[in-house]
Formats: C-alpha cells, sequence, structure tokens
C-alpha cells in the first residue's frame, strides 16, 4: 500500500498473512468468523510456539541479545502481532526467526509472515532488515529468508487484500484444492460440499438460458 493508513482503519494481525495465502477462505473464517480448530498440525505449530514464548530476554555466549515473542506493529501498514524470537546483534543486525514445526522447506506463506514481521520491525525501529530465518522444528534446521524487494511488494499486496477481504465481509469461495484434507478447517468450510452447490447453480443458469 503507497498511503499511509488512518488511524481508524483496521489492524490485521501479522499471521493473517500467512493464512491467506495458503487459503483466502481460511484466512476469513479464522479472522472474519472466529473460526477455528486445531487438528494434529496446528498443535504442534501451537506448542512450538508457546516454548518460543516462555522466555522473554537472553543472551547468548556471543551476546547476541533474543527477545522472545516480542510484539510488532506497522501503522503504514496497519499490522500488529508477534515474533517467536528476535536477535539483537552487537554488531547492529537485527534478525528475526520464526518457528514451525515441520521440516525444513520452503513455503511461501511463511516467507511472507516472516517478511511482514521485518516490515514492522524496520517501522519500528527506524532500520533496514535484509534477512531472518524460519526454524523448522521438524528437521532441528533454519532456512534463512531473504526480504528481496519482490518479496516487500507481495507482503504489500497481500496485505491490501487482507483489509479489502475483512472489510467487504465476503466469505471467498473455497479453493477446494489438495490443501483442503490437511485444512484444520475443513468441517467448518465444507469445500466440496460448495463447489458442488456452485456447480449445481451454474448449471442452472446453462440450462434455462434463453
Amino acid at each position: 500500500m503507497s498511503e499511509l493508513l488512518t488511524e481508524s482503519a483496521e489492524t490485521i494481525a501479522v499471521s493473517a498473512l500467512n493464512q491467506y495465502a495458503y487459503c483466502p477462505r481460511r484466512c476469513a473464517l479464522i479472522f472474519m468468523d472466529h473460526e477455528f480448530e486445531n487438528n494434529i498440525h496446528t498443535q504442534r505449530g501451537t506448542d512450538e510456539h508457546d516454548r518460543a514464548d516462555q522466555t522473554f530476554h537472553v543472551c547468548d555466549e556471543e551476546g547476541v541479545r533474543l527477545e522472545y515473542a516480542l510484539p510488532v506493529w506497522s501503522r503504514r501498514q496497519g499490522l500488529s502481532g508477534r515474533c517467536d524470537v528476535v536477535e539483537f546483534h552487537p554488531d547492529g543486525m537485527v534478525y528475526p526467526v520464526e518457528y514451525k514445526h515441520g521440516k525444513k522447506q520452503k513455503w511461501l506463506n511463511d516467507d511472507l509472515q516472516l517478511a511482514a514481521q521485518a516490515i514492522c520491525l524496520e517501522e519500528m525501529l527506524n532500520i533496514t532488515i535484509e534477512r531472518g530465518a524460519i526454524f523448522h522444528k521438524g528437521s532441528m534446521h533454519r532456512r534463512e529468508v531473504e526480504f528481496t524487494r519482490e518479496l516487500r511488494k507481495l507482503v504489500e499486496e497481500t496485505v491490501a487484500a487482507i483489509h479489502a477481504l475483512l472489510g467487504s465481509r465476503h466469505l471467498p469461495p473455497p479453493i477446494n484444492n489438495q490443501r483442503c484434507p490437511e485444512c484444520s478447517l475443513r468441517n467448518a468450510c465444507l469445500p466440496a460440499l460448495v463447489a458442488d452447490k456452485a456447480r449445481s447453480r451454474k448449471a442452472a443458469r446453462e440450462l434455462f438460458a434463453i
């Protein structure tokens, strides 16, 4: 978004970017209709975040200050949330780290969430953050993410789309693809049923079209 948001504009959660990139309908169900159900994947993720949130401030042997569950926000983007971990290095480098429960694998929705955290930190601290990392608990490895111009642009576009979605109060149609069986909100979403109804309405319109 190129213009500053007004103070009255609704603030969205940083985590909404992850949900929207995974599925816009899931994002709306969670942040508009306040639907949420745990499955094994979401519970594991919750457990990882709970462990990351247990400590608030430590320093390692190299003098790196680690801030856990650090609140972040951006008035410009209309965002707020928390970083799992932010490393403050002696040389001035600030390095956000997001915890995920799966094995080391690149997912765009995770990258968007991490980049949004960095954008919030940049605005708060008046600095530039070049990269951060996703820590994958399943493999106990970090995957570094560079905050490129393209990724930053995609963050802004996604934020604008979420603001528009939540402002419209309109529930998007289900994506009804290979992601649906693993989604914890499948019972609330009913992707196959909604898709069948849509196909039925389309067939009826075509049948009686003149």
